[in-house]
């Protein structure tokens, strides 16, 4: 029963915390508050017993292994020496910068100051996923974080340890040579059975050793034997080894290191829901009460000067600019590991008579609820104010550099939506880039479009190119990422027998017209036009639909920006505020003559044939409210990311456009 409800409580927070765009981590914290130390329903003590503390270890052990498999050295680039610089600079810097925290701020004595100021260099991978899951940032901050939490946090646990060793040296008969030989050999043996482990995958996996439906479990058995192994040669530096098979795994180019990332992936979401249930439901409020004003001038101490500090004088001449280096330097929560391991060695001082021993696990916890409830609610607003978030309205991707979709794009640009288009063939998107519409040439499923592509600023992908199959394949790769709800797909060719048909699995949400791409190509030449509607009270979907009896809706834009686009035959859902992208036939819109809207479709077919991006929509006479027209600004430079005029144009990959 005790399983059932940390699983229901956990998966459940995360849950009610998407629903209500709120950070996951405060919501699990303050569940396992309540059903512990608030309600006494879950105590785990008392209704787990002797497995919690190494079931949490487990837990943390499979968390940094998947962490380790998300840090591929070819994604680094530019972020290459500022993560170098906050691990061997930073993670020295913060030891010191900590302990000395401990010892003037929360008044500890230096051995409790030394051993908990080790693991204070963790910055808790368990809650940076989830934070960079929903802030949405910028490339480079986001790795920078992330590839800083992975890394440091066995080096954390470490760096524990060796103080530890240093207290019982000078605290029992333990001599220094011993000492320094049983951290070594703990620290080898940890690299080489990580190495090992990721090795002997990558070895079996790629010579076909192991068939496709055992590799996770094998995989996982592996995890756990190097974690166990290297463990009970050294405490805590289990965590080291599985830290570096996860990266050995990572570039070791597997075919199938998609599948078992995405596998990681989920196992992970269950064990940070589970493990934060269990360590705020273990909490005592007599605990916590006993702490004196001397732990709050420890945790400000900490996340204003102690973090910015090392950030700062780790990123100096790194090149990093200044907004992420202030990014990176107030975001440094604290999460599961630093508590766990902070409480193991809290009692050990304890029993080796260190007077204030007790006191470094009640600490801990109150750094962690303070860091994860502060950066949980001030990282998206904070980022966005630093312009390093996708911003506010969700982004959308199209996939193909045809009429359609340059005519969706400026539908699109038109209410502010920011869109990019991708084609691999650069010859398609060249009156896209002469009306200023952000492009990408190249294959969208690339790594250099996953490494440096700002994907986090567009939540919904539409493939419409004219490749049956590659549509189908970028539905298929990039629905687990963006979520299936948001990969659409333009209708097939060949989608009426059952020989043809996928499944739905394979394939994105189909939408709009029916014609498929040669059909909206036709359409798109001989004048038919994208309009942008806003619905309102006095003007609703009834009377758009009788002004416009033939027009075929494509997309629903609510009043927060996010784009669902919808089959023709689909039931639109009425609200107000709510602006509809639809296709008109040439001639529908008032005042609009059919002659003349086919007469200047056909120059600006001519003209997209000859390449010079010039071709215009029909043009509109009369007015209406609440209608927008597609159509280029005259004149307009290629500016992706809303260039000033005057600059320089470049693509989003940072690189000067190809002269076309």
């Amino acid at each position: 029963m005790a399983f059932a409800l940390v699983g229901a409580i956990g998966v459940g927070s995360q849950w009610l915390a998407w629903r209500l765009r709120l950070p996951a981590i405060v919501l699990m914290l303050a569940a396992g508050l309540v059903i512990g130390p608030g309600l006494g329903w879950f105590v785990p003590e008392r209704d787990i017993g002797e497995l919690v503390k190494p079931m949490i270890s487990i837990a943390v052990a499979i968390i940094l292994f998947e962490g380790g498999l998300t840090l591929n050295f070819r994604s680094l680039r530019d972020e290459a020496k500022g993560v170098s610089r906050l691990v061997f600079i930073g993670a020295p810097l913060g030891w010191l910068f900590s302990a000395l925290a401990l010892r003037y701020g929360a008044g500890l004595s230096w051995e409790s100051s030394a051993v908990f100021g080790g693991i204070m260099i963790v910055t808790g991978p368990t809650v940076i996923a989830p934070l960079l899951r929903t802030a949405r940032l910028a490339r480079r901050p986001a790795s920078l974080l992330q590839w800083e939490a992975i890394v440091n946090d066995p080096i954390g646990a470490l760096a524990a340890v060796l103080a530890f060793e240093v207290v019982l040296v000078l605290r029992t008969a333990v001599t220094v040579g011993s000492a320094v030989w049983e951290l070594a050999l703990g620290i080898v043996v940890a690299l080489a059975l990580g190495a090992a482990g990721a090795a002997v995958v990558a070895w079996g996996f790629r010579k076909g050793r192991v068939p496709e439906y055992m590799k996770v479990p094998v995989l996982f058995s592996l995890l756990l034997a190097v974690f166990a192994v290297s463990d009970a040669v050294l405490h805590e530096s289990g965590l080291l080894a599985v830290t570096v098979m996860g990266i050995g795994i990572a570039n070791a180019d597997l075919p199938s290191y998609a599948e078992l990332r995405r596998f990681k992936e989920h196992a992970t979401i269950l064990l940070v829901s589970g493990v934060f249930i269990l360590l705020a439901a273990a909490i005592e409020f007599e605990t916590l009460a006993a702490l004196d004003w001397r732990a709050v001038v420890f945790v400000l101490a900490v996340v204003l000067v102690v973090r910015p500090l090392t950030v700062w004088l780790s990123l100096l001449g790194a090149g990093v600019p200044w907004r992420e280096q202030l990014l990176v330097a107030l975001t440094g929560p604290r999460g599961v590991v630093l508590v766990a391991v902070a409480g193991l060695f809290g009692e050990r001082l304890a029993d080796l008579g260190v007077p204030d021993g007790h006191v470094v696990a009640p600490l801990a916890f109150v750094l962690v609820a303070f860091t994860v409830v502060v950066h949980g609610f001030t990282l998206v607003p904070f980022a966005r104010a630093l312009g390093l978030s996708g911003g506010t309205v969700p982004g959308v991707l199209l996939i193909g550099g045809s009429r359609f979709t340059r005519g969706l794009a400026e539908a699109l640009r038109k209410i502010e939506v920011p869109v990019l288009m991708a084609d691999p063939n650069h010859n398609n998107l060249r009156a896209a880039r002469s009306e200023g519409i952000p492009t990408y040439s190249g294959d969208i499923l690339s790594e250099s479009a996953e490494h440096f592509l700002e994907l986090v600023s567009y939540d919904v992908v539409v493939a419409a190119t004219e490749n049956d199959a590659y549509n189908t394949l970028v539905a298929t790769d990039l629905g687990p990422e963006f979520g299936r709800d948001n990969v659409y797909q333009i209708t097939r060719q060949k989608n009426e027998s059952a020989r043809h048909a996928l499944s739905s699995s394979l394939t994105g949400r189909e939408f709009g017209p029916e014609e498929g791409y040669n059909g909206l190509e036709k359409m798109m030449q001989e004048g038919w036009s994208f309009r942008v509607t806003r619905l309102t009270e006095e003007y609703g979907l009834e009377e758009w639909r009788a002004k416009r009896p033939h027009a075929k809706v494509v997309a629903r834009v609510g009043p927060q920006g996010t784009t669902e686009f919808i089959r023709e035959d689909e039931d639109i859902r009425p609200a107000p505020d709510v602006r509809i992208i639809s296709l008109l036939p040439p001639g529908e819109e008032k005042g609009t003559d059919p002659e003349a809207g086919h007469e200047i479709a056909k120059q600006a077919a001519k003209n997209h044939g000859k390449g010079n991006g010039n071709g215009k929509p029909p043009g509109k006479s009369g007015s209406m409210a609440g209608v927008k027209a597609w159509g280029p600004k005259p004149g307009s430079l290629w500016r992706p990311g809303g260039a000033k005029p005057g600059a320089k144009p470049r693509k989003p990959d940072g690189k000067p456009p190809r002269a076309a």
